[in-house]
Parts: structure tokens; sequence; C-alpha cells
């Protein structure tokens, strides 16, 4: 483990300050703070894991500020360093590469320039997502370019897919892979799964992993006695059903062989001890963080002796150049290679193509989904129940109906910062393509009870479909965790007083004023201890927020009502529309239930404001409220 004591630099400004230092014209320059040490071993890791598009960084937050090209460098740089000091670096990816940014989002079809970026990075190991899954053009693209593009080194161990050229179900990709790496020669026997998914498109299946690991082939695998170590990759947290059962499967096999796990969906950085010989990484989400692990004391041929203790290290690295620069050894001279400031001009030809630095509007003021209260003047789901959906969602077939909108708040991906809101913000704070639906005439005080039931999830709704994904997909992916008892390391200040035990590991690092440069960001406590995140940082803190908000909508009466007939309007009517993204349809079967609301959501729902999406409507909004000021 990398000591607490570690050593702390402060990179000096002046010694890299150049034009370039940013990879993308409008992205903010890296910010100096202090900096610790990478630990180096045998073999090393970088990791990535949800990046649903990011790949041109944090155009507004200098920390996460660095691209993919640049992100080419940076591996290509540390592997030269591995490799001159007889070590092995092998990069790994754990999904939902998708969903999430205009570079993905706003090309049709979608995805067609972010698989050619993606492809330029050299991964040894890789796996599919849920978001990969989620449409049925999303996953025959994977199958088809992505896996093609990493032959070999893309995995999915329980993942199945109709060939669209054949008809046949076959693998998405291979089950798993052996290989011996170059310079240690470890031989390593790799994985790679989806949590327990059930909410793919009908044209791919995922078996439960509990399953998986009782099938031939993987009993088979793992009875391989000349494994150094069991590499696990998966788009599954670290802390999880699914992984306990693949280490406990691993070692009524193996009681000694070390393992490594990679993970991610949960959005949070995290690492988890499952015994002295097998640990798990989770490197947070949307290209902020590029995990880094380093393994030492591995039993090889070439070693000639098993270790009876391998050490791990663990390290967060922020996303910007000068961590890279720092980690690399290098100045900013020798660090850019040509292939990587080749793919950040892909990825500047390809916003530029898709028009993403438009600007719609001007945001007065930053909206934070959890860095602030809910409710409260500067939390953008406030903004959206008070102002955006009461403005925009309308239906005119229910001309003269008033309704209350149920939208769940991981609806919502991402901050507003104040400032221009471009075509790109439109796709990251809502990439989603769901409309809406309602049900008709519902008495008011049920409607409301609707949304108390779904805001009662986990406790109620998830106990009734066991087999569902039992991490609560209503909530933002951060909190998800929290509600499942399970650890959130992402920078939680519990302000909001409510008490969870699955906090006890996550108690806030004090800032340290003295020091220069301590700007806010993670402070990473998990079970290597407190000094996992390569920059010093101060708390941020975190606010709880609900599954789901309710937004009151009058009836729409146009120019020729009176304002007689505006003020008849009762202020609490008798009955209202219950309308809802269509995605949460089933939870609001289960709420509506609980609710006492006796409908057949099948044949009585309907379609409500065709062709309305989220996004769109916040988009819409936008554009006839924050009309830019210039000076």
């Amino acid at each position: 483990m990398a000591s607490a004591a570690a050593v702390f630099h402060l990179l000096a400004l002046s010694s890299l300050i150049t034009s370039g230092l940013a990879a993308q014209p409008s992205a903010p320059q890296p910010i100096p703070a202090p900096l610790r040490d990478l630990q180096w071993g045998q073999l090393n890791f970088l990791h990535t894991t949800d990046t649903h598009g990011w790949l041109a960084g944090h155009l507004q937050e200098p920390f996460y500020s660095a691209d993919w090209g640049d992100y080419v460098s940076f591996a290509t740089r540390m592997r030269e360093k591995a490799e001159s000091e007889g070590r092995d670096l092998l990069l790994v990816d754990t999904g939902d590469r998708v969903e999430g940014n205009g570079l993905y989002d706003s090309s049709r079809p979608q995805g067609i320039y972010l698989s050619d970026i993606l492809k330029q990075q050299h991964i040894d190991v890789l796996s599919s997502g849920n978001h990969e899954l989620y449409k049925q053009n999303t996953s025959e693209a994977e199958f088809l370019t992505t896996v093609p593009n990493f032959r070999g080194n893309y995995l999915a161990s329980n993942i199945d897919i109709i060939d669209p050229r054949t008809q046949e179900l076959v693998p998405l990709a291979p089950r798993f892979k052996k290989f011996t790496t170059q310079k240690q020669g470890i031989r390593i026997l790799a994985f790679g799964f989806l949590f327990d998914f059930t909410g793919n498109y009908k044209n791919t299946v995922v078996q439960p992993v509990e399953e998986t690991i009782k099938e031939e082939w993987f009993q088979e695998a793992i009875q391989d006695r000349d494994v150094d170590l069991f590499l696990v990759v998966g788009h599954v947290p670290v802390r999880s059903k699914e992984y306990t059962v693949i280490f406990k499967e691993i070692r009524n096999v193996h009681w000694d062989t070390p393992i490594q796990f990679f993970g991610g969906h949960a959005h949070i950085r995290d690492y988890v001890k499952y015994d002295s010989k097998a640990y798990g990484l989770a490197s947070g989400r949307f290209m902020e963080t590029i995990g880094f692990i380093s393994i030492d004391g591995l039993g090889t041929e070439k070693a000639g002796v098993a270790v009876a203790a391998p050490t791990f290290s663990r390290t967060y690295i922020d996303n910007n150049l000068f961590s890279f620069l720092h980690h690399a050894d290098l100045d900013e001279s020798r660090f850019h290679m040509e292939h990587g400031q080749n793919v950040s001009r892909m990825i500047e030809d390809a916003r530029k193509a898709l028009h993403l630095d438009i600007v719609h509007g001007c945001a007065p003021k930053d909206l934070w989904m959890t860095r602030v209260p809910y409710p409260s003047d500067k939390n953008i789901y406030s903004w959206l129940e008070n102002e955006v959906l009461p403005d925009s969602l309308r239906d005119k077939s229910r001309h003269g109906t008033p309704a209350l909108a149920i939208v769940n708040t991981g609806a919502i991906r991402f901050d507003i910062f104040k400032g221009p809101f471009t075509q790109d913000t439109t796709f990251i704070i809502s990439p989603f393509t769901n409309g809406f639906r309602y049900i008709k005439d519902v008495p008011r005080e049920t409607a409301e009870r609707v949304l108390d039931v779904l805001n009662s999830q986990p406790r109620v709704l998830a106990v009734t479909q066991p087999g569902d994904d039992y991490r609560n997909e209503l909530a933002p992916p951060i909190q998800r965790n929290r509600d499942h008892d399970m650890i959130a390391t992402y920078n939680f200040v519990p302000e909001d007083k409510i008490k969870f035990e699955a906090l006890l590991h996550q108690v806030p690092l004090s800032s340290e004023p003295s020091r220069p440069n301590i700007l806010p960001g993670y402070m990473t406590r998990d079970d290597g201890g407190d000094d996992g995140d390569d920059t010093i940082h101060s708390p941020i803190p975190t606010f709880r927020v609900p599954n789901c908000i309710q937004a009151s909508i009058q009836p729409d009466l146009d120019s020729t009502d009176s304002d007689v007939k505006r003020e008849a309007v009762p202020a609490e009517p008798e009955k209202v529309d219950l309308v809802y993204v269509d995605f949460i349809e089933r939870h609001m079967i289960e709420a509506a239930k609980f609710s006492g609301l006796d409908v057949d959501f099948k044949k009585e729902s309907a379609v409500y404001m065709p062709g309305g999406r989220l996004t769109d409507l916040i988009l819409t909004w936008v554009k006839e409220n924050w009309k830019c000021v210039h000076e």
C-alpha cells in the first residue's frame, strides 16, 4: 500500500505553461496542485470506466481537462517508462463508453466518431457496460465494430447477442483469454463480466453471474494451475454480490493465487480488499479519473518461486496534464506524441462537425445535482420541477387538464455551470431519448402517493422484483450505492444529517489550508486508506436527493380564455393527469399498486406530448429563458 506519508509534490506553474497545455481549444488550463507519487510494481495497470463519451475531457473543469489524445500519449509514455525498468503495464476499460456526451449522442448514427477515436488507444482487456446493451443498434454496433476494433482483447463472459447477419445467438465476444506479459512473463487468466443486468434489449442475453460461473467452460478455465494472476474486469461495482461469488468460486480452486478485479457502474472511486491477495478497483466516471494499480511479488516462472504475500497499491489519477506530466516524469516538450495529438485533432474535428460548441444560452448561475441541498435555488432538480417542466411539458390533446409529472433524478447526469450552455451541455446533463407517458384523470392525492412510494425505494419496491438490478436505477448512480448499503467513496459529507451505516468508510479528510492550491475535489477513503487520490483536495459537500421529483403542470389556457376562467382553475384540482418519464414505467406500475391506483398500464397509459423528450424540453427552455448578455 502507498504510505499515508507519501511525498507531496507541487508542480511549478512557470515550468509548464504553454499555449497547448489543454488539448481541446475550449478546455481550461489545468491547475497546479500537490501530488502524490505512484508506487510501481512488477505488473501495473491503467484503468478507465464509465467514460460515457467524455473523450474530449471536461471543458469547464480544469482538474479533468485532458482528452483521449492526452491519455493515448500518457499511456504510451507510462508503458515506455515501465518497460525501461523491466516492468509491465496493461490498460483496462470496464464499459459504459456510450451515452452521456454529445460526442457520442449527437451523431447520426450515434457513435460514428466515438468508435474511431476509442480504438486509437491500445487497451489490453475491456468489457461491456449496461449502456452498450440498452438498444438494438447500440449492442449491434458494439458487436460489429468495437469488438473487432479490439480483437482478442474484448471479453464477454456472460453476454450473448443475436448476430444480425445470421440470426444466431452467439457470445458478444470471447468468454476469457490467457496471456503472458512481455517483460515479467506473468501468466494471466482474464474474464470480462457485466452485473446481473435485466434492462437490455431483447437481442441480447445477460446471464446472471452466479449461473455463469457454474458453466463447464468457466470451471475448466479456473482449473488451470499455470496462472500467476486471475484478472476479472467487468462493469460491476467492486462491492457487489457478483464479484463476491466470482471471488469465492476462484478461491475454491486456487486458495492463494492473486486476483485483481476492475469494476465500474457505480461512478465512484473505490478500492476493496477481498483477502490479502485479492483486491478490486473502481475508477470513477466521465473521464475524471485514470485508475492506477501496481502489484509486486507475483510468483512467475521467470521469478523462479512463488511469493507468499504480494503487495498491491492503488492511485486515482486526476485526468489532467499536470498529473500526466508528473507521473510520466516528463515535461511537455517530451510528453506529447504525434499519435496522441492526432487523436486530439480527431476529437476537435468531430466536435466541430457535430456543432457541439454552439451556444444556446447562458446559465446565470451554477446548478448542482448534489453539492447543494434539495430543494434549493441552486439545485438542478428544483430548477427542473419549478421552472422547466411547468413551462414546457404540455400535451395539446389534454388542453385545460392539470397534471403532475414525475421524473427520476437519475435522468439528470451532470451539473450545469454558470456561463455558456452549449449543444454539448444538452447531452451532458440528460443524454437519454426517453419520452413521457401518462394515466389520465387520477385522483390528485393518489398521484402524490405514487411519488412517496417511489421515493421509498429500495425499501419497498426493490423487494417486489428480486430479479431486477438491485441498485435502484431511479436515482443518480453515485447515490444508488448509498441506498443499497454499499460504500460510496464520492466525497460524501453528510450535511443532510441522514445516517447511513455504509458511510463509515467515508469520513471526509480534513482540508489543509496551509498547503498552497488546495482546491475542492475528490477525497477518497477506501479499504486502502485515505491516500489514494493523486491530487490533494479539500472536500466537496454532497447532499442526498430523492429518487424522483414531481412538478405541478397547470392547465394550458390559451389567449381566448378569460381572466375569470383562469381564476376558476383550482390550485389543487381533484383529478390530474399522472405523467412520467417512460423509462420508469415498471417502477410506476409497482408504485401504483402500493398507492391504491388500480389501473392497467398496458391498456390505460398513453404517450404524453408526442415527440417530447426531457432533453428537448430543457433545451427549448434554455433558449427562451437564458439569453446571453454580451458586454
